[in-house]
This record gives structure tokens, C-alpha cells and sequence, in this order.
């Protein structure tokens, strides 16, 4: 299990004071900074290990960013602690964009990074419980965390510890029916401390998601099975902080966060072949000069 670093977990800790006390200005300028930077480090991890799903890091950071940076209550210093918040990347073959922001946020060293998916690194191609803190269940084939992460909020409610369950999703993952049961059981028992967030970047392995199984009117779906659905731009970070505010209706909220694979890269957006593509040492260097500017 890799341990936190200290000063990193500080560096945390300001700017989780900076966007809970800040204005709404200062909020999303520090929001913002972190997406480039969990950006850049996702195309240096991916040019270094020659592997990874680098389209759908790409969509899914300005998500993660806002949950880690400004709504979930955690501690890296104390990734364990029982009143923790918890978050699951049930899409868990992006793990690089997962691991990016476990280091910012001072989980375990940014020099760990350097070991993505090389042999014996804790940073595997799917996150692992057992090898890095902040990851609370292995996830990697589709439509599991979903499950696991309802049966984490219906813990906490048995329990009655008053913390909150946030899960990620692609989109292309909603078309297992695990998914579907799942929600169900949430929507059932009214399980207002679970968030289920879907990364709706319209694309998946070699198609786009309604070429393959249609999943409009995602919104109504999600309604009909007893959630509250919001709907916002996924690299706004301002929407996603209004979306990510707690339930008032005595539902389970999902926000459908429109999203672009490949986020931030021009060659890379909206383009099947980033799913797992690796790029070459020209489009490395474009690529961070673009993300750069």
C-alpha cells in the first residue's frame, strides 16, 4: 500500500480551505488550474507507459476535480477514516486520470506516477483497494462499482453515519443491467447520500454509444427508476458544483454530465481511436503545449 506525502497532503488541505472559504471567482480559477494540471500529468503517464485509455481520462477530469477539490470530504493524510466521504470510479480503466488526482491531492507521491502500469507498480491499468489509498473497491469490468457503491450508501444509512457516496460512470457502461438493478435499489430505498455521476462523452470502445444500444433519453431513465437527474456541461466547473449539491427531494441524484472524449487535445476530441490509442512523441508534445496555453 503506498502512503501519503505530507507536504502534498498540506498543499490539499489549502486548497480545499481555498475553494470551501473563497469566492465562487476563486473557487473555479483554483478548479481550473487543477484540471490542467491532472491533464498534463495524464499525458505524461500514458507517453511513459505506452498504455492507458487516455480519451476517456481526458473527459472524466474536470469531474473528478470538482468532487476532489471542492465537495468531498476527505483526508489523504487519513484515507481510512470511518467518516470519510467515499468515491468510486466505477469506469475504472481510467485509472490514470484517478491516480492523477489521488496524487495532487497527496494520496501518495507524484513520483509514483512515473511507475503507471510497469511491473510490480501499485498503479495498475484498474485501480486496486489493496495497493493505493483513496481507492475504496476495485473496479475495472463494467457495471460493478455501481452495485458496490449502492450498498455502500444503504451501509451507511443502517449505520446511521451521515457521510456521502459519490460514483462515476461512462456512459457506455450503462448499458449493463447491473446498472439498471442497482439503480433500482437506490431509487427503492431513497438513498439521498448517493450521487451517481456519468461521464456522457458518447463514446465507447470502436463506436459511439447510440450505434451500439441506444441510451436517450438517458435523463428520463434515470427519473423513471426514482432518481432526481440533472443535466450540466461536464467541463463546466461551476455546473457540476451546483449539480453536486445534496439531495432535497428524498432521492438519489444522478448528474448527467455532457462530456468530450479527449478533452483539452484537439486532434483527440470526439475521436473513437483515442479510446486507448497511445500517441506518438509529436502529438505528446502537441498535446502539451495545447493544454499548456
Amino acid at each position: 500500500m503506498l502512503t501519503a506525502d505530507p507536504a502534498a497532503a498540506a498543499r490539499y488541505r489549502d486548497l480545499r480551505k481555498a475553494t470551501r472559504d473563497g469566492g465562487a471567482d476563486e473557487t473555479l480559477e483554483v478548479l481550473r488550474a487543477m484540471s490542467t494540471d491532472i491533464r498534463l500529468r495524464i499525458v505524461t503517464m500514458i507517453d511513459r507507459s505506452q498504455l492507458g485509455h487516455i480519451g476517456g481520462d481526458l473527459s472524466v477530469t474536470d469531474i473528478l476535480v470538482t468532487l476532489f477539490g471542492a465537495v468531498l470530504d476527505v483526508d489523504p493524510e487519513h484515507p481510512h477514516d470511518p467518516g470519510r466521504d467515499r468515491f468510486i470510479l466505477s469506469k475504472g480503466h481510467c485509472a490514470a486520470a484517478l491516480y492523477s488526482t489521488l496524487s495532487h491531492c497527496g494520496y501518495f507521491p507524484d513520483a509514483e506516477l512515473d511507475t503507471f502500469m510497469a511491473p510490480l507498480s501499485a498503479l495498475n491499468g484498474h485501480p486496486n483497494r489493496r495497493k493505493v489509498p483513496g481507492v475504496e473497491t476495485n473496479t475495472g469490468p463494467l457495471g460493478h462499482g455501481f452495485p458496490v457503491a449502492v450498498g455502500t450508501a444503504l451501509a451507511a444509512r443502517l449505520r446511521g453515519e451521515n457521510r456521502r457516496t459519490v460514483v462515476v460512470l461512462g456512459d457506455g457502461e450503462m448499458q449493463e443491467g447491473s446498472n439498471w438493478e442497482a439503480a433500482m435499489t437506490a431509487g427503492h430505498y431513497g438513498l439521498t447520500s448517493l450521487t451517481a455521476v456519468v461521464d456522457r462523452n458518447r463514446l465507447q470502445q470502436g463506436a459511439r454509444t447510440e450505434d451500439t444500444k441506444t441510451l436517450e433519453p438517458l435523463a428520463d431513465k434515470w427519473t423513471a427508476f426514482g432518481w432526481e437527474a440533472r443535466r450540466v456541461d461536464g467541463h463546466d466547473h461551476a455546473q457540476l458544483l451546483a449539480a453536486f449539491a445534496p439531495s432535497a427531494t428524498g432521492r438519489p441524484v444522478a448528474v448527467i454530465a455532457d462530456t468530450v472524449k479527449g478533452k483539452g487535445v484537439s486532434f483527440m476530441e470526439d475521436r473513437v481511436e483515442w479510446h486507448h490509442k497511445v500517441p506518438d512523441q509529436q502529438q505528446v508534445h502537441a498535446a502539451i503545449e495545447e493544454l499548456s496555453r
